[in-house]
């Protein structure tokens, strides 16, 4: 037979049964979380029209470049979603009747043709919950909770990095950074961690952003470099921006200190995520040792996005965050957790000349709510017991020829080897 070889498109995998047990078994943990915090399910369509998913309102520059995009026979121009985020605000601006507040959760495959590394695929599974109608930072709160809960079902030991887009870019005002490049200074500053203040120079200049700016930044930078939030109020006085920014941040952590979670928590001055919709508070997950250095969940504030597709501008509050089902497989690997289901079945169900009515078992068995295997080998019983003792299968149902005359059949405990003739009704 000749031999198949990379036959997957670069960034795309397949998941053989022992790795998808696992991953359903993550899903399966998100979304019991999501249901816990009485989100509400919804699904929205993998294709889109391009222009939504274009649209000034939704993921920016950097993320469009990654965006894949395709024609019908109609030649409409349409995309696969890159994430859930904008279809998700595309529903409430389309369905004006649904009451407030909305809480919605999604899982579902996203696209984006990105940079391929360990946990970063190009089409991938993102597991969201998002909520509109709050203004109040409760519900950055509870989305956080959320998350550490889901990690620490899955034993994973986590840390959420926060911060504020409106402080950010008050700090940059506060040091004469002139608006029009606001946006590109903040994306590029999201880096800082990444790439050190060298490649953010390096950037800013690549992007046309002048020397004196440049070092304005870099003087920043080496001066809010691991401070608490209190240290920002001093620029509150003479930049509304940093006062909004810092009044939320404030509540905020006022939330967090009240669920003990505080100290799991990193205030970041740089953190931006590299998306335009953002208007607010931002959070990233990440892992605290380290062992995989991007983040495995984000999220945010982006109060401007309904509005914008709607085309009246009005700030209508909306807050979400999101887990990448395929980064946290990842995680889980490295750290060698044992997630996966227990795969086998609670009967194994052999038969012995007796095809028919080992069926019958088999159907009366699953009636009853057991999960069953039935045995379609056709290989020796002794050989058929062989593999189940291996596979770690407790109990087995021999259904033989004489079994089935006197309408019994054999229940075989595999780990002390006893048996015991049950009646069954053929």
């Amino acid at each position: 037979m000749r031999k198949l070889k990379d036959q997957n498109v670069k960034g795309t995998m397949d998941y053989l049964p022992e790795q998808e047990v696992t991953r359903r078994n993550i899903r399966r943990t998100l979304e019991d979380k999501f249901i816990q915090y009485n989100c509400l399910p919804l699904e929205t369509p993998i294709l889109n029209k391009q222009g939504l998913l274009a649209s000034k309102y939704a993921g920016g520059a950097e993320i469009l470049e990654e965006m894949y995009t395709l024609s019908d026979r109609g030649e409409r121009e349409l995309a696969l979603r890159y994430d859930l985020t904008i279809p998700f605000a595309k529903v409430v601006a389309m369905n004006p009747g649904l009451k407030m507040p909305f809480k919605r959760y999604e899982i579902g495959k996203v696209f984006r043709d990105g940079p391929v590394k360990p946990g970063r695929f190009r089409e991938f599974t993102q597991c969201d919950v998002d909520i509109t109608g709050v203004d109040s930072q409760l519900a950055e709160a509870e989305l956080m909770e959320m998350a550490f809960d889901i990690f620490d079902e899955l034993k994973l030991d986590v840390t959420i990095e926060y911060n504020n887009r409106k402080l950010l870019a008050g700090l940059l005002e506060s040091i004469s950074i002139p608006d029009p490049l606001l946006n590109d200074v903040i994306l590029t500053l999201d880096k800082l961690e990444k790439i050190g203040i060298k490649g953010v120079k390096k950037e800013l200049q690549e992007k046309g952003i002048s020397s004196q700016s440049i070092r304005l930044v870099e003087k920043g930078t080496q001066e809010w470099v691991n401070k608490d939030i209190s240290y920002f109020k001093q620029f509150s006085s003479f930049n509304k921006k940093v006062e909004q920014g810092l009044q939320e941040l404030e509540e905020l952590t006022s939330y967090l200190e009240g669920l003990s979670l505080q100290n799991r928590c990193k205030f970041n001055p740089f953190l931006a995520r590299g998306l335009d919709i953002y208007t607010g508070t931002i959070y990233e997950i990440f892992l605290t040792d380290q062992s995989i250095t991007s983040s495995i969940g984000s999220g945010g504030r982006y109060d401007s996005a309904i509005g914008g597709l709607l085309g009246t501008g009005e700030p209508i509050s909306t807050v979400g965050i999101s887990f990448g089902l395929d980064v946290i497989l990842t995680a889980i690997k490295s750290k060698e957790n044992s997630l996966s289901l227990d795969e086998n079945p609670d009967y194994l169900i052999i038969p012995i000349g007796t095809k028919r009515e080992a069926l019958i078992v088999a159907s009366s068995y699953r009636e009853k709510g057991y999960r069953v295997e039935l045995d379609m080998s056709g290989k020796r019983t002794g050989k058929s017991l062989d593999r189940a003792n291996k596979r770690g299968i407790n109990q087995v149902i021999l259904v033989g020829e004489q079994e089935v005359k006197r309408n019994e059949i054999i229940m075989k405990c595999l780990v002390d080897g006893k048996e015991e003739r049950v009646p069954f009704q053929f």
